[in-house]
Protein backbone atom coordinates (compact mmCIF):
# COMPACT_ATOMS: atom_id res chain seq x y z
CA UNK A 1 0.00 0.00 0.00
CA UNK A 2 1.07 3.30 -1.35
CA UNK A 3 -0.44 6.58 0.47
CA UNK A 4 -1.66 9.34 -2.37
CA UNK A 5 -0.05 12.43 -0.93
CA UNK A 6 -3.03 14.63 -0.63
CA UNK A 7 -4.28 11.49 1.79
CA UNK A 8 -1.53 12.57 4.33
CA UNK A 9 -1.47 16.26 3.67
CA UNK A 10 -2.18 18.14 6.99
CA UNK A 11 -2.37 15.00 9.10
CA UNK A 12 -0.95 13.49 12.10
CA UNK A 13 -1.09 9.36 11.69
CA UNK A 14 -0.64 7.04 14.96
CA UNK A 15 1.97 4.57 13.66
CA UNK A 16 5.67 3.92 13.83
CA UNK A 17 7.91 5.87 11.77
CA UNK A 18 10.13 3.41 9.63
CA UNK A 19 6.14 1.41 8.72
CA UNK A 20 4.68 4.24 7.84
CA UNK A 21 7.46 6.34 5.36
CA UNK A 22 7.98 3.34 3.61
CA UNK A 23 3.99 3.79 2.71
CA UNK A 24 4.76 7.86 1.40
CA UNK A 25 5.60 8.67 -1.98
CA UNK A 26 9.28 9.52 -3.00
CA UNK A 27 10.46 12.89 -3.22
CA UNK A 28 7.58 14.25 -2.03
CA UNK A 29 8.89 16.10 1.26
CA UNK A 30 10.57 19.56 1.02
CA UNK A 31 11.68 19.51 4.23
CA UNK A 32 11.86 17.09 7.71
CA UNK A 33 12.84 18.06 11.50
CA UNK A 34 13.15 15.41 13.74
CA UNK A 35 14.35 14.13 17.04
CA UNK A 36 13.81 10.26 17.97
CA UNK A 37 13.94 8.36 21.04
CA UNK A 38 17.66 8.60 22.38
CA UNK A 39 17.70 4.81 23.53
CA UNK A 40 18.64 5.76 26.81
CA UNK A 41 17.43 2.28 28.00
CA UNK A 42 14.87 3.72 30.82
CA UNK A 43 17.86 5.71 32.74
CA UNK A 44 17.50 9.01 34.18
CA UNK A 45 19.15 12.50 33.12
CA UNK A 46 20.79 12.47 35.91
CA UNK A 47 20.55 11.91 39.59
CA UNK A 48 18.48 15.48 40.36
CA UNK A 49 15.51 14.45 37.42
CA UNK A 50 13.32 11.52 37.59
CA UNK A 51 12.93 9.20 35.17
CA UNK A 52 10.42 10.18 32.79
CA UNK A 53 9.67 7.59 29.65
CA UNK A 54 7.85 7.98 26.30
CA UNK A 55 4.04 7.15 25.79
CA UNK A 56 3.65 3.50 24.19
CA UNK A 57 7.46 3.34 23.49
CA UNK A 58 9.87 2.10 26.02
CA UNK A 59 13.38 3.53 23.97
CA UNK A 60 15.50 0.12 24.63
CA UNK A 61 17.42 -1.60 22.26
CA UNK A 62 20.31 -3.46 22.01
CA UNK A 63 22.35 -0.72 20.33
CA UNK A 64 23.50 -2.78 17.30
CA UNK A 65 19.70 -3.00 16.72
CA UNK A 66 18.87 0.71 17.69
CA UNK A 67 21.50 2.18 15.09
CA UNK A 68 20.44 -0.12 12.09
CA UNK A 69 17.14 1.14 12.78
CA UNK A 70 18.12 4.84 12.57
CA UNK A 71 19.80 4.13 9.50
CA UNK A 72 16.84 2.59 8.06
CA UNK A 73 14.99 5.84 9.60
CA UNK A 74 17.29 7.82 7.53
CA UNK A 75 17.62 6.02 4.40
CA UNK A 76 13.16 6.37 4.24
CA UNK A 77 13.22 9.87 5.26
CA UNK A 78 16.05 10.33 2.00
CA UNK A 79 13.71 8.27 -0.55
CA UNK A 80 11.23 10.38 0.16
CA UNK A 81 12.74 14.10 0.38
CA UNK A 82 12.81 16.04 -2.99
CA UNK A 83 15.98 17.01 -4.72
CA UNK A 84 17.66 19.36 -2.95
CA UNK A 85 15.32 19.22 0.22
CA UNK A 86 17.19 18.92 3.84
CA UNK A 87 16.43 17.07 7.21
CA UNK A 88 17.47 18.30 10.52
CA UNK A 89 18.13 15.79 12.84
CA UNK A 90 18.63 16.43 16.22
CA UNK A 91 20.27 14.03 18.78
CA UNK A 92 22.66 13.89 21.02
CA UNK A 93 25.98 12.23 22.16
CA UNK A 94 25.71 9.67 24.76
CA UNK A 95 28.09 7.07 26.88
CA UNK A 96 27.35 3.52 27.96
CA UNK A 97 29.83 1.70 29.87
CA UNK A 98 32.11 4.40 29.52
CA UNK A 99 32.30 4.43 25.88
CA UNK A 100 31.03 7.81 24.07
CA UNK A 101 28.53 7.09 21.44
CA UNK A 102 28.06 9.80 18.38
CA UNK A 103 25.37 9.87 16.10
CA UNK A 104 27.81 10.34 13.59
CA UNK A 105 28.76 6.91 13.55
CA UNK A 106 25.19 5.91 11.89
CA UNK A 107 24.55 9.16 10.09
CA UNK A 108 27.47 8.60 8.11
CA UNK A 109 26.38 5.41 6.70
CA UNK A 110 23.28 6.89 5.78
CA UNK A 111 22.49 7.53 2.24
CA UNK A 112 22.26 11.78 2.91
CA UNK A 113 25.03 14.48 2.33
CA UNK A 114 26.36 15.77 6.04
CA UNK A 115 26.01 19.94 5.18
CA UNK A 116 26.42 21.07 8.68
CA UNK A 117 26.77 19.99 12.05
CA UNK A 118 24.50 22.75 14.54
CA UNK A 119 25.57 22.60 18.45
CA UNK A 120 22.02 23.63 20.60
CA UNK A 121 23.68 25.12 23.65
CA UNK A 122 20.40 24.00 26.00
CA UNK A 123 22.52 26.27 28.66
CA UNK A 124 21.97 23.85 31.17
CA UNK A 125 23.20 20.54 32.23
CA UNK A 126 20.79 17.70 32.29
CA UNK A 127 23.74 15.46 34.50
CA UNK A 128 25.27 16.83 37.13
CA UNK A 129 27.44 14.39 38.27
CA UNK A 130 30.87 14.79 38.02
CA UNK A 131 32.48 11.65 35.48
CA UNK A 132 33.03 14.22 32.89
CA UNK A 133 32.46 18.27 32.39
CA UNK A 134 28.67 18.46 32.12
CA UNK A 135 26.81 17.91 28.49
CA UNK A 136 24.69 21.08 28.22
CA UNK A 137 24.70 20.74 24.49
CA UNK A 138 22.81 18.37 22.01
CA UNK A 139 23.64 18.36 18.14
CA UNK A 140 21.53 19.05 14.60
CA UNK A 141 22.61 17.68 11.62
CA UNK A 142 21.58 19.56 8.41
CA UNK A 143 21.63 16.31 6.01
CA UNK A 144 20.97 17.38 2.41
CA UNK A 145 20.07 15.51 -0.87
CA UNK A 146 21.93 16.86 -3.99
CA UNK A 147 20.60 17.32 -6.81
CA UNK A 148 23.41 16.13 -9.00
CA UNK A 149 27.34 16.22 -8.20
CA UNK A 150 26.15 19.90 -6.43
CA UNK A 151 26.69 19.17 -2.41
CA UNK A 152 26.55 22.67 -1.19
CA UNK A 153 22.90 23.30 -2.75
CA UNK A 154 21.21 26.60 -2.71
CA UNK A 155 23.31 29.80 -0.91
CA UNK A 156 20.83 31.21 2.33
CA UNK A 157 19.74 34.83 2.66
CA UNK A 158 22.14 36.99 5.01
CA UNK A 159 19.70 37.02 7.50
CA UNK A 160 19.18 33.40 8.13
CA UNK A 161 22.97 32.60 7.52
CA UNK A 162 24.07 35.24 10.26
CA UNK A 163 22.33 33.27 13.34
CA UNK A 164 25.29 30.92 13.04
CA UNK A 165 25.75 27.36 14.31
CA UNK A 166 25.50 27.81 17.78
CA UNK A 167 22.10 28.20 18.51
CA UNK A 168 21.18 29.07 22.34
CA UNK A 169 17.77 27.84 23.40
CA UNK A 170 16.86 26.97 26.77
CA UNK A 171 14.99 23.35 26.76
CA UNK A 172 10.93 23.38 27.52
CA UNK A 173 10.44 21.69 31.06
CA UNK A 174 9.39 17.81 30.66
CA UNK A 175 5.83 17.49 31.29
CA UNK A 176 2.89 15.26 31.66
CA UNK A 177 2.79 15.43 27.49
CA UNK A 178 6.13 14.63 26.88
CA UNK A 179 9.46 13.44 28.62
CA UNK A 180 11.52 15.46 25.87
CA UNK A 181 10.29 18.16 23.58
CA UNK A 182 12.12 20.63 21.89
CA UNK A 183 11.53 24.60 22.06
CA UNK A 184 9.64 25.73 18.71
CA UNK A 185 11.96 27.98 18.03
CA UNK A 186 14.33 25.37 16.95
CA UNK A 187 11.94 24.45 13.71
CA UNK A 188 10.68 28.24 13.16
CA UNK A 189 14.33 28.78 12.58
CA UNK A 190 14.78 26.33 10.72
CA UNK A 191 11.76 26.43 8.25
CA UNK A 192 12.10 29.62 8.37
CA UNK A 193 15.61 29.68 6.69
CA UNK A 194 15.19 27.39 4.24
CA UNK A 195 15.63 28.90 0.41
CA UNK A 196 12.90 28.84 -1.99
CA UNK A 197 9.24 29.86 -2.63
CA UNK A 198 6.06 28.73 -2.32
CA UNK A 199 4.62 26.42 0.32
CA UNK A 200 6.74 23.40 1.47
CA UNK A 201 5.58 20.58 2.75
CA UNK A 202 7.48 19.48 6.17
CA UNK A 203 7.95 16.34 7.74
CA UNK A 204 8.10 15.05 11.45
CA UNK A 205 8.28 11.15 11.90
CA UNK A 206 8.81 11.59 15.59
CA UNK A 207 6.23 14.28 15.89
CA UNK A 208 5.37 13.82 19.69
CA UNK A 209 3.52 16.73 20.60
CA UNK A 210 3.70 18.04 17.27
CA UNK A 211 6.20 21.39 17.65
CA UNK A 212 7.44 20.69 14.54
CA UNK A 213 4.08 20.65 12.95
CA UNK A 214 2.83 23.88 14.41
CA UNK A 215 5.90 25.77 13.15
CA UNK A 216 4.89 24.63 9.65
CA UNK A 217 1.59 25.95 10.00
CA UNK A 218 2.90 29.22 11.31
CA UNK A 219 4.95 29.59 8.85
CA UNK A 220 2.23 28.71 6.08
CA UNK A 221 3.32 25.69 4.71
CA UNK A 222 1.94 21.47 5.00
CA UNK A 223 2.45 19.11 7.32
CA UNK A 224 2.98 15.70 7.95
CA UNK A 225 3.07 13.94 11.49
CA UNK A 226 3.86 10.59 12.25
CA UNK A 227 3.97 9.66 15.96
CA UNK A 228 3.66 5.67 17.70
CA UNK A 229 1.56 7.26 20.47
CA UNK A 230 -2.16 7.58 19.68
CA UNK A 231 -1.96 10.33 23.26
CA UNK A 232 0.96 12.48 21.66
CA UNK A 233 -0.76 12.40 18.63
CA UNK A 234 -4.05 13.74 19.89
CA UNK A 235 -2.45 16.09 22.11
CA UNK A 236 -0.76 17.55 18.68
CA UNK A 237 -4.58 18.06 16.97
CA UNK A 238 -5.20 19.62 19.76
CA UNK A 239 -2.43 21.85 19.45
CA UNK A 240 -2.58 22.29 15.74
CA UNK A 241 -6.05 23.50 16.28
CA UNK A 242 -4.45 25.98 18.95
CA UNK A 243 -1.57 27.32 16.76
CA UNK A 244 -2.52 31.01 17.05
CA UNK A 245 -1.66 31.15 20.74
CA UNK A 246 2.21 29.88 19.83
CA UNK A 247 2.62 32.77 17.15
CA UNK A 248 4.30 35.57 19.37
CA UNK A 249 6.95 32.99 20.29
CA UNK A 250 7.53 32.33 16.41
CA UNK A 251 7.62 35.81 15.51
CA UNK A 252 9.96 36.78 18.39
CA UNK A 253 12.08 34.16 16.75
CA UNK A 254 11.51 35.85 12.87
CA UNK A 255 12.03 39.37 14.38
CA UNK A 256 15.61 37.96 14.93
CA UNK A 257 16.30 37.09 10.77
CA UNK A 258 17.22 40.76 10.23
CA UNK A 259 19.90 42.19 8.32
CA UNK A 260 20.30 46.07 7.72
CA UNK A 261 22.98 45.89 5.05
CA UNK A 262 23.64 42.90 3.52
CA UNK A 263 27.38 42.46 2.24
CA UNK A 264 25.81 40.94 -1.30
CA UNK A 265 23.84 44.86 -1.47
CA UNK A 266 27.31 46.38 -0.11
CA UNK A 267 29.34 44.42 -3.00
CA UNK A 268 27.09 45.44 -5.77
CA UNK A 269 27.82 49.29 -4.42
CA UNK A 270 31.53 48.50 -3.81
CA UNK A 271 31.42 49.54 -0.41
CA UNK A 272 32.80 45.94 0.92
CA UNK A 273 35.34 46.61 3.43
CA UNK A 274 36.98 43.61 4.15
CA UNK A 275 40.69 43.48 5.64
CA UNK A 276 41.96 40.08 4.63
CA UNK A 277 41.02 40.54 0.95
CA UNK A 278 43.23 39.88 -1.95
CA UNK A 279 43.49 43.18 -2.58
CA UNK A 280 45.03 44.47 0.65
CA UNK A 281 48.75 45.11 1.63
CA UNK A 282 50.58 44.45 4.56
CA UNK A 283 52.99 47.20 4.91
CA UNK A 284 54.84 45.63 8.17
Amino acid sequence: MTFQLEEIINTVRVEEALECMRKIPDECVDISVTSPPYNKNGKSHGWLVQNSGYSHYDDQMVEKRYQEWQINVLNELHRITKLGGSLFYNHKIRWKKGKLIHPYEWISKSDWVLRQEIVWDRTLAANIRGWRFWQQEEHIYWLYKPIGNHLVGKELESRHAKMGSIWQFDPVPRNKNHPAPFPIEIPIRIIYSMPGEGKKVVLDPFCGTGTTLVAAKILGHDYIGIDISPDYVEFTKQRLDNYSQEVNKAKSEMDKHVVNDPFTERKKRGTVNWPFGPDQTNNN
